[in-house]
């Protein structure tokens, strides 16, 4: 007698997800109707022409019809045009070596009670698949359900054809989220003719006189140290960064600051984050970038200036990197806490010079003074009063948008850190690799 008052609850409770996942829908919008092939960017040579596109979460959703962005799961539209004789084999596990099968996508979003949408929509995926071989002469399109990457997306197409692999890379836009850099024209920072063009060595005079740190906005207190130098374009720099596992960081918002303080109470990841404004030349940071781990409590972050100098006729850029390893009270801020920074600055600036390299987007590295040297038993202090210490020099970075191996980075024969400096002949002039020949 006690269970028969459950029954109706129980009725209605089926009724209920009945109904809910009955309203749920699975309705895929023709490939012609959503245009995301305008923002395609194309590479090509005399073997293949390759084209990709990473969707926005509402591309993707109309194209496949069900909500895959609440999964993390980002569609990237790629087409190979073969223009040889041979075969080409696709290689989706160098783009992201955790993608996702179709059927694996559609069974993560299933309907509980419709067997028939389920069919369908594994097969809509499986037909929207990327074909696995380009034969010759032929053209293949299709999607490979990736990681989601908001904001710019690295995407390495490779094939492998009779001499081996060949690698397309590229960095793409993804609609959706606010960046901070989206709110800077860099063309309208300087006039034509404030643009300085230097050789090698008027190029380190003249870093060296750049400001030693960043600045409060009305620039009367010293804060993080200016301590990296890139040298590239805007495609080289986007290139070497995101390349590398850095995300781009959205602009200040109610919602991102949101995002940020529910990442900081509940330990949840935010990988765009936005960062405060320090000041250089009397504006904030054209740019910021950041790798983040399961905290915003905890990443490392660099924010970047363009200067008006030019080098071999890319632009110079200026910045800070630092990392913050928790957070602390303050009223320094508005939002009375702030981060706390590694006080280790050196440690940090050699972070980003490995992800540069192993990212092979690094061609020439040197060291220009700046700040100047701060031991750790005599430490300076930024603005939020954290100590830090460095032997204050700049590491001045030439990037690029093209793969090249460690082994090819040269070196800049300017100031050297302490512990490298007795390399230096080895480093500038490294030994060349003998011929191979052997006495008979």
């Amino acid at each position: 007698m006690s269970s028969l008052p459950r029954l109706p609850l129980t009725f209605l409770t089926i009724i209920f997800v009945v109904t809910v996942t009955s309203c749920a829908t699975f309705r895929p919008v023709p490939l012609s109707d959503v245009p995301f092939r305008e923002r395609a960017q194309t590479q090509s040579d005399d073997k293949v022409r390759v084209a990709v596109v990473a969707l926005s979460p509402e591309e993707s959703k109309k194209v496949f019809g069900v909500d895959l962005a609440s999964r993390d799961i980002q569609p990237v539209w790629v087409e190979v045009e073969n223009k040889t004789e041979n075969p080409f084999w696709m290689f989706p596990s160098r783009l992201d070596p955790d993608y996702y099968s179709p059927a694996e996508v559609a069974y993560m979003k299933r309907f509980r009670f419709s067997p028939s949408r389920n069919n369908k929509m594994r097969a809509h995926m499986e037909e929207m698949d990327l074909p696995r071989v380009v034969a010759p002469r032929e053209a293949i399109s299709g999607f490979i359900h990736t990681n989601a990457d908001p904001g710019f997306k690295y995407i390495n197409v490779t094939l492998i054809g009779p001499e081996g692999p060949e690698a397309y890379h590229f960095v793409v836009d993804v609609p959706g989220i606010k960046a901070d850099y989206q709110e800077v024209n860099l063309r309208a920072l300087y006039r034509p003719d404030e643009i300085v063009s230097l050789d090698e060595e008027q190029l380190r005079a003249a870093l060296e006189k750049m400001p030693c740190c960043t600045t409060n906005k009305r620039g009367t207190r010293n804060g993080d140290p200016l301590n990296l130098v890139f040298i590239g374009d805007v495609e080289d720099l986007l290139t070497a960064l995101v390349g590398s596992g850095w995300d781009v960081t959205e602009k200040m918002s109610p919602g991102s600051i949101w995002r940020t303080v529910r990442s900081s109470l509940l330990g949840r990841r935010y990988r765009h984050s936005p960062v405060s404004s320090l000041y250089v030349f009397g504006r904030r940071q054209e740019a910021a970038f950041q790798k983040a781990r399961q905290t915003v409590n905890e990443r490392n972050h660099l924010r970047l200036w363009l200067t008006p100098l030019r080098f071999e006729g890319n632009p110079v850029w200026i910045g800070q990197i630092s990392r913050d390893i928790g957070v602390k009270f303050t009223l320094r801020t508005g939002f009375l806490t702030t981060h706390v920074i590694d006080p280790d600055l050196d440690h940090d600036r050699w972070f980003l010079i490995q992800n540069l390299a192993d990212a092979e987007a690094l061609t020439k590295l040197g060291y220009v003074r700046g700040v100047g040297e701060a031991p750790p038993d005599e430490p300076r202090h930024n603005l939020g009063g954290d100590p830090y210490y460095t032997d204050g020099l700049r590491a001045v970075m030439v990037c690029t948008d093209l793969p090249v191996s460690f082994s090819e980075v040269k070196f800049f024969d300017w100031e050297f850190p302490p512990h490298t400096n007795i390399y230096r002949e080895w480093l500038v002039n490294p030994p060349r690799p003998s011929s191979g020949q052997t006495d008979p």
